[in-house]
């Protein structure tokens, strides 16, 4: 029998709140997503002044992260030309991110779920999704 320790809304709530608190900090509102492990919604914010057009980005960040179980980040390192996943963000209707801010996340070698951030640069999407992150593995330890 498979056993998998998924997300709930509760660990939602940390993981926005983990987020935000980075978002608050450098001084970037964001839009934030997380996902079960099979690519559905469990909770979503848009932080007042988070880009309307990020809405779907941090959803498709978080879909990619937990349905390919790995960092957008490397999807966009991975899908350049000449790589072996060129191409890789037309799948899927394009629902596909390859742009820094979906990370799954990871609970004893699973991936239960995953985490969109956007609004920022890629970088400052990455860093706050690692926020949330952080704060969601201190809160379950």
């Amino acid at each position: 029998m498979l056993t998998i320790k998924r997300l709930d809304l509760d660990d939602a709530r940390v993981l926005i709140a983990g987020a935000k608190a980075k978002a608050d900090e450098i001084g970037v509102p964001m839009c934030i997503a997380v996902m079960d492990e099979s690519g559905q919604l469990i909770a979503f914010e848009r932080m007042d002044g988070g880009k309307i057009t990020s809405t779907v980005i941090a959803q498709d960040k978080a879909f990619t992260a937990a349905g390919a179980k790995r960092t957008t980040e490397s999807y966009g390192e991975a899908s350049q030309p000449g790589k072996p996943a060129y191409g890789i963000n037309t799948a899927i209707g394009g629902r596909l991110s390859i742009v820094a801010g979906g990370i799954p996340v990871v609970v004893d070698g699973q991936v239960v779920g995953a985490v969109g951030v956007s609004s920022g640069t890629p970088a400052q999407d990455s860093e706050c999704a690692a926020a949330a992150i952080d704060a969601y593995l201190k809160q379950s330890a």
